[in-house]
């Protein structure tokens, strides 16, 4: 055998999972047919981020004199803004190819296709060269999911990976899809100055966030200036000169609206064509490649992890499934459970998930006790200017463990990790409310949402409510 583990795919999964696979010893191959790090570092979740950066510094910038500051001619170069994010890029994929580098992967470039279930073929421009590997890891990822909308093929139609290219702010842009992808994008340029107007299916943006935090983020979106049509299809999109008009129709009414770019955000599907799953025999739908919670495929020696399953599509899962099938690609015995995989959306404020929402704890037949503490009532919080939001926390009513932790406000990403503690190790919420945080931060309201389970909280007047199945 050449290899003892081959890697197919170099984004945040196939990276972490051909590392890992190296510090226990395997000799490892790495396969990429495009760029290192993947949609994830290219063109997803570090671009999104360092624009929204940019994006909330313009905003502080706007509100100086709210903090007794005061600045004139202030403005932004998005040329230079777009130039930044690609310098943070560079910098974090140098930072990669210098951890393969270190941990003796090889890495070969070019479209990878399975022959057997330990065989290889990479092709790169018209040389094809095949690999033997003991075990294999399947990391391909996702891609933007087309959409059977007529027009939809018109050059001003655009996926993320275009607009992220973009060097110039659009001066309007229809969003079609109030998913992660979709609301956060749609964030980004609305603060630079573009009228955004965002087009959702479904009842409510964000379908599968806990309902009460999402109705508080539309409240905010709105008041910044994002307009929102919900229960509202797309039936096609077609040229005006420089604009494309969308006709949208909702029950029996119909509307148009011009925009200058369309943005298609419906969602992502996995990479599985060319793979040469039909051939080996390994399982897979339209919603991806099958595995167990080994990561293991239906052919034996044959892992599968990340968005090509189809299962959780958050780049952290991705390297967290990595790493467990790097572990049993090499004769461990480790699984993966996603029930404390918490979930970010980043926008400003930032809203970070974890556990049952509330109706999923209720169909589940919970009996459950629910706190909620306002960040207007956190002192950091007042000092920062940055009050929108609240910390939700469900607990079971018999254990009192955590079962749910929903928080929309100032570094919600980060806050998040205490309920993913607390569910991961079944701790219960008198266990977060009674350690001591420090004083002023932004985790206190953590804490208080927690005490104000059994009716504790110093710092709010609402006391708890609880729900009975």
């Amino acid at each position: 055998m050449d290899y003892d583990v081959a890697v197919v795919g170099g984004g945040p999964g196939g990276y972490v999972a051909a590392i890992r696979a190296a510090q226990l010893g395997a000799k490892v191959l790495l396969i990429e047919k495009e760029e290192l790090g993947g949609v994830c570092l290219n063109r997803g979740c570090i671009p999104t981020k360092t624009l929204l950066k940019s994006a909330e510094k313009w905003r502080d910038l706007q509100s100086l004199q709210e903090f007794g500051l005061q600045a004139d001619h202030i403005g932004f170069d998005f040329n230079r803004v777009a130039g930044r994010m690609k310098q943070v890029v560079e910098q974090i994929k140098k930072g990669i190819f210098q951890l393969i580098k270190s941990n003796k992967i090889d890495i070969r470039s070019g479209t990878a296709k399975l022959m057997a279930s330990n065989q290889i073929s990479v092709s790169n421009n018209d040389a094809e060269k095949q690999y033997s590997a003991r075990k294999i890891i399947l990391a391909t990822g996702s891609a933007p999911m087309s959409v059977p909308i007529p027009g939809a093929d018109l050059d001003r139609v655009i996926d993320s990976n275009q607009l992220l290219a973009m060097t110039e702010v659009p001066k309007s842009l229809v969003v079609i899809g109030a998913g992660a992808v979709g609301i956060e994008l749609a964030a980004i340029f609305q603060s630079f100055g573009c009228e955004v107007t965002v087009v959702e299916m479904q009842p409510r943006i964000l379908p599968n966030i806990d309902e009460e935090i999402v109705k508080r983020m539309a409240l905010v979106y709105r008041k910044q200036g994002i307009k929102f049509l919900t229960n509202s299809r797309v039936m096609s999109l077609r040229e005006d000169g420089c604009e494309v008009v969308v006709t949208i129709t909702k029950g029996t009414d119909s509307q148009e609206i011009a925009a200058e770019k369309v943005l298609l955000a419906s969602g992502r599907s996995p990479v599985v064509e060319g793979l040469g799953l039909d051939e080996v025999g390994i399982e897979y739908n339209y919603k991806g490649i099958k595995v167990n919670n080994k990561m293991e495929t239906s052919v034996a020696g044959i892992y599968a992890i990340g968005d090509v399953t189809g299962q959780v599509m958050w780049a952290h899962a991705a390297s967290a499934a990595g790493g467990v099938a790097a572990e049993n690609a090499v004769g461990g015995n480790v699984t993966i459970d996603y029930k404390a995989m918490p979930g970010c959306i980043y926008t400003t404020p930032e809203c970070a998930v974890v556990g049952l929402t509330e109706r999923e704890a209720l169909e589940a037949g919970k009996e459950i006790q629910i706190d909620k503490f306002n960040f207007a009532a956190n002192g950091k919080a007042v000092s920062l200017g940055e009050t929108d939001g609240l910390v939700k926390i469900i607990a079971d009513k018999i254990t009192g463990h955590v079962l749910g932790m929903h928080i929309f406000g100032p570094h919600a990403s980060d806050l998040i990790m205490e309920g993913a503690l607390a569910i991961q190790n079944k701790l219960s919420v008198k266990e977060i409310g009674h350690t001591i945080h420090p004083h002023p931060s932004l985790s206190e309201a953590v804490m208080e949402c927690a005490l104000g389970i059994y009716g504790e909280s110093v710092h709010q007047v609402k006391r708890r409510c609880s729900h009975e199945s």
